[in-house]
């Protein structure tokens, strides 16, 4: 029968008497891919033999290609073979397959024996090394780290899958000076030093940057935001213009930028604003400059910067930021004793950056706004609510690039009525005598991220 091998190759065989015949051939449509094959590169060679030894057609095969043979006592008998133009190699695993032997390499040594042969000899090899290792001194080490935790690096050392200390070693560890003792095979030893010196390194730092700007929109003004990405050169100027504020800054001395209404991805504009204030938020490392831009009413502004927190961090590790206060809470006891508590109100930022090896930035973001909110009856007395307003995301941004976060609103409405005792209540008439009011405000909370990388 006809059957394939690796390489496109196919080869058959047969037995009559005591001649065994095995010849092989290649797939005409992939000559090409077996001369230049990935799996078999050797040179080709040509064989036509009847009945020959098995140990004749490797001495062939290794004397082509300079390799010293050794064969075991065990290989024996005959093959016949016709290959035309077959790489070597691949010649070699054939006639090995056919007659269920295996090969191994050492330098320039061609070693070859039945499967089960080399297999049993190599486990008796590993358990006369094992021996060995077993018998050999132990000695001890001090390695002090300089950036790792030692207590983590110990634990790394020595798993229950993947040790590199020896079942008879031990690894200590001293926190006080960080440093490793450890005690095993010079082997294992020098194993350890070659690790500490790949992973005891520097871990790279992060300054995360956040501006934490709210946005109000109510009835009694018009508010709106501005703001996006825009290319722009090293320096730049404010847009717009401000009430009794000409001369502080000429715009036309530096180098020209778009108009900030031009190059503004969201755009909330002002019906009518008295006065405009551009602010450069963040530059860029590629000269990108992203704007915010707050216009309102001159006489009522009500957009503010809240916060500008700024953290240093290492690489994977998490960095926080709070503002806000704690509300306290009364709790009663069973024994009839009172206990004050707090829990927090605050806005906070969370953020864990993970440093890419194209040195991007991915970060992982928790954003919670936590208010102050109703206050409800309980058994124990009066009691306030906790507002709470929660963001989680993660992303992938360049080294200094700022990522945008919004959605956070908050709206309050508040209707009030005052009125002159009894003549306010009077049917149509009342209007003259009562004055009612209604407030209805919008809220908005943007947060601005800028992850740094320090270079050293």
């Amino acid at each position: 029968s006809r059957r394939a091998c690796p390489g496109d190759v196919y080869y058959t065989f047969q037995q009559i008497e005591n001649v065994f015949t095995l010849t092989v051939e290649k797939d005409a449509s992939q000559r090409s891919f077996l001369d230049g094959g990935k799996e078999y590169q050797g040179r080709p060679m040509t064989l036509n033999f009847q009945d020959i030894s098995v140990r004749a057609v490797l001495q062939i095969i290794a004397g082509y290609n300079d390799f010293n043979l050794v064969t075991s006592d065990s290989v024996t008998g005959n093959i016949t073979l016709r290959l035309d133009g077959v790489p070597w190699d691949q010649a070699l695993d054939v006639v090995l397959r056919v007659k269920g032997l295996d090969k191994r390499m050492d330098g320039s040594i061609l070693m070859v024996a039945p499967s089960e042969e080399l297999a049993a000899r190599e486990a008796k090899d590993l358990k006369a090394k094992q021996q060995v290792e077993d018998l050999e001194p132990l000695y001890s080490e001090y390695i002090r780290l300089n950036y790792a935790k030692a207590e983590e690096f110990a634990d790394l050392l020595k798993t229950d899958t993947n040790s590199i200390i020896t079942p008879r070693g031990s690894v200590s560890v001293d926190k006080r000076t960080n440093t490793l003792l450890i005690k095993d095979t010079v082997k294992s030893i020098e194993s350890v030093r070659r690790m500490v010196e790949t992973l005891d390194i520097a871990v790279k730092q992060v300054v995360i940057e956040s501006r934490m700007v709210t946005v109000r929109d109510n009835v009694q003004e018009d508010l709106g935001v501005r703001w996006g990405f825009s290319d722009a050169s090293d320096n730049g100027g404010l847009s717009g213009s401000l009430e009794g504020a000409q001369g502080i800054f000429d715009a036309g001395s530096y180098n020209d930028i778009p108009s900030i209404a031009d190059r503004l991805n969201v755009n909330l504009p002002v019906s009518s604003a008295a006065g405009s204030i551009g602010m450069q938020v963040a530059k860029l490392a590629n000269g990108t400059l992203l704007d915010l831009e707050l216009s309102a009413l001159e006489e009522e502004n009500r957009g503010e910067i809240i916060a500008s927190p700024r953290i240093t961090t290492a690489n994977q590790k998490k960095a926080r930021i709070e503002q806000g206060t704690e509300i306290p809470y009364v709790e009663s006891a069973s024994s009839g004793a009172t206990t004050v508590t707090f829990k927090k109100a605050v806005l906070s930022l969370e953020v864990t950056p993970h440093i890419t090896p194209d040195n991007k930035v991915i970060l992982d973001l928790i954003i919670t706004q936590d208010t102050r909110g109703d206050t409800v009856q309980t058994p124990t007395g009066s009691a306030v609510s906790i507002d709470t307003q929660k963001i989680q995301t993660q992303v992938l941004v360049e080294n200094g690039q700022t990522v945008v976060l919004g959605g956070i609103f908050q709206q309050q409405i508040i209707n009030s009525t005052k009125k002159v005792p009894l003549l306010g209540d009077i049917p149509y008439l009342g209007v003259l005598f009562r004055n009612t009011s209604e407030f209805n405000e919008k809220k908005e909370l943007l947060i601005f991220v800028t992850p740094k990388i320090q270079i050293d």
